[in-house]
């Protein structure tokens, strides 16, 4: 399995998760967990998706998030899970 992490914060605003959602099915990546939550009106959103069967590369895929995060008002990071990892070691 190709894990990666997924993080969507900003302010809640309609369609957020069914856009990421929306782009994620066109390229051929299954969500394995999600999670959200909304406080006071800011949404946050992590996801591990498995990109063993994307049809696109990790770096073309964080891009093209982070381009629907600006459209969206939001802001999405992706990152493989080894790093994600790495970087949240206590």
């Amino acid at each position: 399995m190709d894990k990666t992490i997924i993080t969507v914060v900003g302010k809640d605003t309609v369609g957020i998760i069914a856009k990421v959602c929306t782009y994620l099915a066109e390229n051929q990546i299954n969500i394995l967990d999600i999670s959200q939550t909304i406080v006071q009106g800011y949404f946050n959103m992590m996801m591990i998706v498995d990109m063993q069967k994307s049809i696109k590369i990790h770096d073309d895929v964080s891009a093209d998030l982070n381009n629907l995060g600006e459209q969206i008002g939001v802001i999405i990071r992706c990152q493989k899970e080894e790093i994600f990892n790495k970087m949240h070691r206590i």
